[in-house]
């Protein structure tokens, strides 16, 4: 492959957003990777030395569409609806630390009201309610890291 061919495979990348593009000719085999920053790292080339071992197909992992809010665990608060976070990151419970929390214990609460920001990446997502209801507990402190799932308010539906 000449470096021209290269050259265009790279601006391609670029043009169409593709994240990455693989191609072999014969013995030469390129990649080539766009990062996160937009920039389009150097060609990775290789020549195998050795026979290629083909290995068995790995079924693919099909993501599932996200769970409606589960019940809280079993005892006093059996009835209680729990909202889990739907993603990692960092738990804010107001848009900034002079602003008032989004939400307390005794507000009421409807579907697609914002609840809290969890920051991922430098990005700051505003979590929305999928229920109604009366928020019981906030369970989780301001500023404290979040793990995927994790619960984040226990809610009393109405």
């Amino acid at each position: 492959m000449e470096l021209k061919e290269i050259k265009e495979l790279i601006k391609l990348v670029s043009e169409y957003g593709v994240s990455e593009v693989e191609v072999e000719k014969g013995d030469f085999k390129i990649a080539i990777k766009k990062t996160y920053e937009g920039v389009v790292s150097a060609p990775v080339v290789s020549i195998p030395v050795a026979p290629v071992i083909q290995q068995a197909p790995v079924a693919p992992v099909i993501a599932a569409a996200p769970a409606p809010p589960a019940a809280a665990p079993a005892g006093n608060d059996a009835h209680l609806l729990t909202i889990k976070s739907p993603m990692i990151g960092t738990f804010y419970s107001s848009a900034s630390p002079d602003k008032p929390a989004f939400v307390k214990p005794g507000d009421e609460i409807k579907a697609g009201k914002v609840v809290c920001i969890i920051e991922a990446m430098k990005l700051f997502n505003e979590i929305e309610s999928e229920i109604s209801g009366r928020i019981v507990k906030v369970l989780v402190e301001n500023s404290s890291p979040v793990e995927y799932d994790q619960p984040l308010f226990l809610v009393e539906p109405m």
